[in-house]
């Protein structure tokens, strides 16, 4: 395949090109490389990807239609993973247009490149936060997501119902991927295991908020990166079983359209998740015990079961071990020795 990768530079696009890379396919790889978080770590993610004759570097934005439709002139794309967006709940309360311009405008762009190119396949990253107010769990892609907590959340929603009407109106088929808390090396420090880390192994307090009462189904990103690419070979038909009196809101009657949870379906307590890290470093931590943040949520699970009856795959690295990966890179990366 020759497929375009969004966001080859972040956490998952990173691991997802490479993954590819690995299997032989030719990779397009964007990133605007914005400075939301270290681009550093950015910079020495491409390195990882450089050194494959199959993959080919392109630093543009997704907002930048022109270039967009230079690259698509240049090179015969037929599939999409569009990994590209601005993460992050609590940054979504202070800086509310950097999600606009991203993930609706951006998101927007990709469409209308998918639509004018004839892209045969289009998977796309959303997120368990979708679910915000939800409490029957595990959540479930064929329940209405229709309570975001936070704006993050309503984008990634919009950009849902926004692939639904692209692919009903152009017949594009069109995968949507509903991350859970995903974990592991080379991962972002804005997130709870990167900076837990870094407070601890220097000796300051790290932040626990709603007080230690949260579970996180915590999914590796190897489990992550393979599930990207089972989805990537499963392209999605017109459900005709779909009723529209008791709609299904995983897949649709009038459209090419499949949404996936990609969890580990098994959610873990934040205060053992963080034991499990002293444990790994051979630390203890000083904790702060903080009120539930806005925007966020209590808990997440995922049902894999759509996973599993579709692509026969469900993600099943431990915690205990996607933690010990984690810390044995960041001590690598950052050249730390614990004693």
């Amino acid at each position: 395949m020759k497929v375009l990768v969004t966001g080859s530079a972040g956490f998952i696009g990173n691991h997802v090109s490479l993954k590819l890379l690995e299997e032989g396919s030719e990779v397009i790889g964007i990133d605007n490389l914005n400075t939301y978080y270290d681009i550093n770590l950015k910079l020495r993610r491409i390195e990882r990807l450089t050194p494959y004759d199959n993959y080919i570097d392109a630093p543009i934005d997704i907002n930048d239609q022109s270039k967009l439709n230079e690259i698509f002139e240049n090179h015969k794309i037929d599939t999409i993973i569009h990994l590209a967006a601005q993460a992050g709940v609590r940054h979504s309360i202070n800086a509310p247009k950097d999600y606009i311009y991203s993930n609706i405008s951006g998101f927007l762009n990709i469409l209308e490149i998918s639509r004018n190119y004839g892209i045969n396949h289009l998977v796309y990253a959303s997120t368990s936060s979708v679910y915000g107010g939800n409490t029957k769990m595990p959540f479930s892609e064929h329940d209405p997501t229709n309570h975001p907590k936070s704006l993050y959340a309503a984008t990634k929603k919009a950009n849902e119902l926004m692939a639904h009407s692209y692919s009903h109106l152009f017949s594009i088929p069109v995968t949507g991927l509903r991350f859970f808390t995903v974990y592991g090396p080379w991962g972002r420090p804005d997130m709870a295991l990167f900076k837990f880390t870094k407070a601890i192994l220097n000796n300051e307090p790290i932040d626990i908020y709603n007080n230690g009462n949260m579970k996180r189904d915590f999914t590796y990103i190897d489990d992550i990166a393979t599930g990207v690419l089972r989805c990537l070979t499963k392209t999605p038909n017109i459900n005709s079983d779909w009723n529209g009196n008791h709609p299904d809101a995983a897949t649709s009657g009038i459209a090419p359209y499949q949404v996936f949870n990609i969890g580990s379906n098994k959610p873990v307590n934040l205060m053992d998740f963080i034991s499990i890290l002293e444990k790994k470093l051979g630390r203890k931590s000083k904790k702060n015990y903080m009120p539930m943040q806005p925007g966020d949520v209590e808990a997440s699970w995922a049902s894999s079961e759509e996973l599993i009856q579709t692509i026969n795959y469900s993600p099943n690295t431990s915690i205990e071990t996607g933690i010990q990966n984690f810390v044995d890179w960041y001590l690598d990366y950052f050249g730390i020795s614990v004693q």
